[in-house]
């Protein structure tokens, strides 16, 4: 049976490494540095997978263009800190080079800058299996589609084409904006519930489910 994808898409934080603690911790000490309000865990994690802009004003609705440099500084001090520790999840590399040997092309989309991504794929060592990448400075952020219509563009496939793994909302959201299929994953950034409410094609809890959905489905 032929494939029914060509093209799939990865974010990143929360999809492939397991980042989601780091990233909303260092968020939570950067305000408390700066001895700005701190935002509880969940909205931490909700921005998750948005640009770095965007999501620093979603969690600190107080911030201003003259704290923003200073809480930017701060947050990249502590997330920069742990970086070269955080993991993949289990099962990631084994199953990103198994669709890359099946001849997927694959592509990254991710509120990361792509100094971020660059640090990331080469430490995971990634790198090497992803034909094309879009990050949150050199595009529109998420759920702007513009990510996806890009890579689409980019490596000639059709929206019919393609699918979306991610595992927030906004990913989601950024797949039904591009009219592209998306996959859910239940380990990262936002609740299984708020996912299933966008209706993703599946709802996975991990890489070993996510690679027996792809042999039966993609």
């Amino acid at each position: 049976m032929g494939k029914r994808y060509d093209l799939i898409v990865f974010d990143w934080d929360g999809t492939v490494m397991d980042s989601t603690a780091v990233i909303a911790g260092s968020i939570q000490a950067a305000c408390r540095d700066l001895g700005l309000k701190v935002p509880d865990d969940e909205t931490a994690r909700h921005v998750i997978g948005l640009g770095l802009d965007q999501a620093l004003h979603y969690a600190v609705p107080e911030l201003t263009d003259a704290l923003r440099p200073d809480l930017v500084a701060r947050y990249r001090y502590h997330f920069l800190s742990q970086d070269a520790a955080i993991p993949l999840f289990d099962g990631a590399h084994e199953t990103i080079a198994e669709l890359h040997a099946a001849g997927y092309w694959l592509g990254v989309a991710t509120g990361k800058n792509s100094n971020g991504l660059n640090r990331a794929m080469d430490s995971s060592g990634l790198r090497k299996y992803f034909h094309a990448k879009r990050t949150a400075d050199v595009t529109f952020s998420k759920p702007n589609p513009a990510m996806l219509f890009e890579l689409m563009e980019e490596l000639a496939v059709s929206a019919e084409r393609t699918l979306m793994v991610g595992d927030t909302t906004h990913d989601l959201q950024m797949a039904l904006n591009a009219k592209v299929d998306a996959v859910a994953m239940g380990h990262g950034a936002h609740p299984p519930e708020q996912l299933q409410e966008l209706n993703p094609l599946a709802l996975v809890d991990d890489f070993t489910q996510l690679r027996t959905w792809f042999k039966a489905n993609a």
